[in-house]
């Protein structure tokens, strides 16, 4: 009888399963999903959001790889530290392609990844810590940021002091740093800060033996995408200018109105994406909340104009520019110097507008015709057999006590009679004397009683 064994077909349909499973060299079977976070742009609230979302999406996407195609100069330390976090935290493997700079927080950024690649003539390093004038910051964050710098290469393998030393360190006798530390392509695949070079991101996979994959370019949804349309400087000079405009506007005619509707949805536009992007704190959007109410109590309440209005202003305009400004509940340090000046001409450019519309704009605006569909445009006039004086009788030179206090408005009483009155801005209080010098509309216009 022949005997036939099967063994070695077993065998062979045995490996030819595991191929089918797992791929050969990844040369065929399931496809490797790369999911490309792109950071492009200084670093800031914005980008740490954007890698936030991207992360999130990533998880959903069921990615194998996530891939950072980066070119960035730097920018504010707390978002770098954000984003460093993230990638020290992820469970995927993080490469990134830095694809000519990754300077300062750039630097940070790169070494939190498992593996660094770099484009021919790249860059990596120069991680020292600067202030908004661009001068060094004090020794305490560059001491934090060498902190930083050496911590995360330790987790990702890579030397610790040469990390470090692309902080630089300060001299003593002076705020100058010293010995900072960059690398070219070429260097930083001598000493363990790069993997290899790649003139693109497919050749970065092809470098890993991936052959089969699949990429997806992560990139904001619309939502997101209107939310950071709101953030951009000119717009922003925009919104401001409405809000000033608008409750110029409403306190020309008070009362819940169409200027009023147009300065809340300004403000809105304006703290809304910034609180979502990390810009706006709580602090900050309530010192907004406190000004406009110290400006209502000076303008309804208080009479004259003193402390709390002037008070009113600086909390008001000073919460619009410090949205702007990514500080730390007041300290400046790491804020960048570009970031100071923009806030400053975004403001000054809303102000100017906000005045020229108030001057320019305004009157012919009330002779619009939308203006005028959403006013009465009825007259009554004298020679129609009407008139604006309800008191019949002369009642100037006449003397009062004022029934109200009048801030400039309310109520005084004249012969045991209660008139509607008002002064000439001047504040009178219940009980005072008050001599009407004009009754020529609805009201009687008064002054304090002349001793």
């Amino acid at each position: 009888m022949l005997d036939i064994s099967f063994e070695p077909l077993k065998k062979y349909l045995f490996v030819l399963a595991m191929c089918l499973l797992f791929g050969v060299g990844n040369g065929f079977g399931q496809k490797k999903k790369v999911f490309v976070l792109s950071i492009r742009d200084e670093i800031g609230p914005p980008i740490s959001r954007y890698v936030e979302l991207g992360l999130s999406r990533a998880k959903h996407s069921n990615a194998d790889i996530i891939l950072v195609d980066l070119d960035t100069y730097g920018g504010a330390l707390n978002s770098a530290d954000e984003i460093r976090k993230a990638f020290l935290d992820e469970k995927k493997p993080m490469w990134v392609f830095i694809n000519k700079n990754a300077a300062s927080a750039g630097a940070l950024i790169s070494i939190s990844c498992d593996s660094i690649y770099m484009a021919p003539g790249s860059n990596i390093g120069a991680a020292s810590v600067v202030t908004e004038s661009g001068e060094p910051a004090p020794e305490k964050y560059q001491s934090y940021m060498r902190s930083l710098m050496r911590s995360t290469a330790q987790v990702n393998g890579r030397n610790p002091v040469l990390a470090e030393k692309m902080v630089g360190s300060m001299n003593k006798d002076s705020s100058a740093i010293k010995s900072v530390l960059s690398y070219t392509t070429e260097e930083a695949i001598a000493n363990g800060y790069c993997e290899g070079v790649a003139n693109s991101l497919d050749e970065v996979l092809i470098k890993n033996g991936i052959k089969n994959y699949e990429i997806e370019k992560f990139e904001l949804s619309y939502p997101d995408q209107v939310i950071a349309f709101f953030l951009n400087p000119y717009l922003r000079s925009i919104l401001i200018l409405l809000i000033i405009a608008g409750i110029y506007f409403e306190l020309q005619s008070p009362g819940i109105g169409f200027a009023l509707l147009v300065s809340v949805v300004a403000a809105l536009l304006y703290f809304v994406p910034s609180y979502l992007n990390g810009l706006a704190a709580n602090w900050e959007i309530l010192l907004f909340v406190v000004g406009l109410l110290l400006l209502l109590l000076e303008i309804f309440i208080i009479p004259g104009f003193g402390i709390a209005g002037i008070v009113g202003i600086i909390l008001t305009l000073g919460s619009l520019v410090l949205v702007m400004l990514n500080n730390d509940f007041l300290d400046f340090t790491m804020v960048e110097a570009d970031a100071f000046t923009e806030s400053m001409i975004v403001l000054v450019v809303a102000l100017i507008g906000g005045g020229l519309l108030i001057i320019f704009a305004a009157p012919r605006f009330m002779e619009s015709k939308a203006f005028k569909k959403i006013i009465l445009q009825d007259s009554q006039e004298s020679k129609q057999g009407y008139t604006s004086n309800f008191n019949k009788l002369s009642l100037v030179g006449k003397i009062g006590i004022a029934h109200t206090v009048l801030r400039p408005s309310g109520k005084i009483m004249i012969d045991g009679e209660v008139y509607d009155a008002y002064s000439s801005g001047d504040y009178i209080e219940k009980g005072s004397e008050v001599e009407v010098v004009d009754n020529m509309a609805t009201s009687l216009k008064v002054r304090p009683k002349q001793s």
